[in-house]
C-alpha cells in the first residue's frame, strides 16, 4: 500500500537538511543533502508508519494536505511516498 504524506525540509547553514511530519508525531529524520535527507525521509516515514500500523494495528493518520502545511521561513514542504507490504505474500 501506498502511503503520502507531506514533509517539511529545513535548510542548514552547513548545506544539510532537517525534516520533520507535520502529521507523523515524532517522525523526524536528517540528511546531509537534499537527496540524502530525502531518502532518511522515506525511510523515517516508513519505519514509523510500519509501527503504527503492523505493532500498534492503528490506523494511520489522516493526511494533511499540502498546501494547508504551515512553512518558516527557510524550509518547503514536499510530499514523501513509501511503499508497506500490509500481508506477507502479497504484491501490489
Amino acid at each position: 500500500m501506498k502511503f503520502f504524506y507531506p514533509a517539511v525540509f529545513k535548510k542548514n547553514v552547513d548545506g544539510s537538511f532537517d525534516v520533520h511530519f507535520p502529521d507523523l508525531h515524532g517522525c523526524t529524520a536528517k540528511g546531509n543533502d537534499l537527496e540524502d535527507a530525502i531518502a532518511e525521509a522515506k525511510e523515517a516515514e516508513r519505519t514509523w508508519l510500519e509501527i503504527q500500523i503492523l505493532e500498534d494495528q492503528e490506523v494511520p493518520p489522516k493526511v494533511s494536505e499540502l498546501r494547508d502545511v504551515e512553512v518558516k521561513d527557510g524550509e518547503t514542504a514536499r510530499i514523501v511516498a513509501v511503499n508497506i507490504r500490509l500481508m506477507e505474500g502479497y504484491d501490489e
